[in-house]
């Protein structure tokens, strides 16, 4: 029992550095098959093979952040230039948002708690100093996650071998074959999941600038971000665009409704099977269960990760659980 108990407090002390191991075993095993390739086909040396991958990685990472990035500095700098004539507006009870909070009495719930709000709002100025630190903590935790993904892959053909090398022939090919499965579950997952996110906010980004939304780069972002969640990521996203673009007009928002319910069949009946079916055999029941206990145990990092980590639980039960079912011999020939 004391043994236990230290464990636990061992656990709970080093949580956000076990978060942070897990993050990165996950993309050293979403890149070591990209990195093996890169080593037989052009670079012998494992170490430049790894860096030559990892930057052109981040390379086309940060590609694809600015191609996101511009328009939404573009669509905040026009925010921040509209929010006095919108505030004025609201106030007012004039514009698209003057009118909701009309409708929902919003307007004079704020006239007759302003005193509140406004001891909220100096409350919120109080914790900036939190807020850096924990910008803070974020670079470092992104930067810990690099280095150790790094070191992962460029480590792991001197740890595989000497764990084979110990295991034994009929135990080592067993192992190859689930770490074989693993990576390719792993993999899939991941570069699947981007994939479909990545459309579903450009899809998103191309409807609301069609039909004139204000800041549909910052909409299409958060659509793509909260489709990263398995299974209410869609849904999330899509309230969110539909809102945004029933402040606009009425048509705007009739439009991007229907648009939302023809994608969202298109990925659910198309996309995630086609890309992800191969990759990760999981029923719904198992997903939404693996989501929540991930999401309370690690937040949204838990959530994206959840259904490769059962996934993987899930090779592992059926290669090493004693209740596994088993084939029968072959009946003796006759």
């Amino acid at each position: 029992m004391l043994a236990t108990l230290i464990v636990l407090a061992f656990l709970r002390a080093t949580s956000r550095i076990l978060i942070w191991t897990v993050v990165a075993a996950f993309f050293a095993v979403a890149l070591k098959p990209l990195v093996d390739l890169v080593q037989r086909r052009l670079i012998r040396r494992r170490a430049l093979a790894t860096l030559l991958v990892f930057t052109i990685t981040f390379v086309v990472l940060a590609a694809l952040a600015a191609l996101i990035v511009v328009p939404l500095i573009d669509d905040l700098v026009r925010f921040t230039e509209r929010a006095p004539e919108l505030l004025r507006e609201a106030r007012a009870g004039q514009g698209p948002v003057g009118r909701l909070m009309d409708r929902i009495g919003l307007r004079d719930y704020l006239a007759n708690h302003s005193d509140q709000i406004r001891q909220y709002g100096e409350r919120l100025r109080q914790p900036a100093v939190g807020v850096l630190r924990s910008v803070a903590e974020g670079v470092f935790g992104l930067t810990t996650v690099i280095v150790l993904a790094y070191l992962m892959v460029l480590q792991a053909p001197r740890m595989t071998s000497a764990a084979l090398a110990r295991a034994g022939e009929a135990r080592g090919q067993r192992w190859q074959r689930v770490g074989r499965e693993i990576s390719r579950t792993v993999t899939g997952y991941l570069t699947g999941n981007l994939l479909i996110s990545l459309i579903c906010g450009l899809l998103t980004f191309l409807v609301l600038l069609l039909i004139g939304v204000p800041f549909a780069a910052v909409i299409a972002l958060l659509v793509a971000v909260a489709d990263l969640i398995p299974l209410v990521g869609a849904t999330i996203g899509a309230i969110i665009a539909i809102g945004a673009s029933f402040l606009h007009s009425t048509t705007a928002g009739i439009v991007v409704l229907v648009f939302f319910v023809i994608y969202q069949q298109i990925e659910n009946h198309l996309l995630q099977p086609v890309i992800l079916s191969r990759s990760v055999r999981l029923d719904p029941l198992t997903v939404l269960i693996s989501v929540l206990l991930a999401a309370e145990l690690a937040g949204l990092v838990g959530a994206l990760l959840a259904i490769p980590a059962a996934g993987i639980v899930r090779i592992l039960l059926r290669e090493y659980a004693p209740f596994r079912p088993r084939t029968q011999p072959p009946p003796p020939p006759t």
